[in-house]
């Protein structure tokens, strides 16, 4: 198995992983031992995760997940499944 994760930080900012073993990987962003990013912001707080047969589907599921907004990423963490279209949409001065 393998997983994406999101991570709030101490900051109110989020953090996208993926690992093999979510409970020793959040261990260790526990611990001050994960990512330098989480490293300097803890402590921090698992909000949502995804479980994938392949861990490359995990890594490619994180990195599209790393390109949302905040606001997307939320929207995620939340179930909002429905807001997640719109939320890809970028608004251009007098698009409206």
């Amino acid at each position: 198995m393998a997983y994406m994760y999101i991570l709030e930080c101490s900051d109110r900012t989020l953090y996208v992983g993926s690992t093999r073993d979510l409970e020793h990987r959040l261990a260790q962003h526990g611990e001050g031992e994960g990512s330098f990013y989480t490293r300097t912001r803890l402590p921090v707080k698992l909000l949502y995760f995804e479980q994938f047969e392949r861990v490359s589907d995990a890594y490619l599921r994180e990195k599209q997940v790393q390109g949302w907004s905040r606001a997307k990423r939320l929207a995620l963490v939340n179930e909002q499944l429905e807001k997640l279209p719109g939320l890809s949409k970028k608004d251009f001065p007098g698009s409206k």
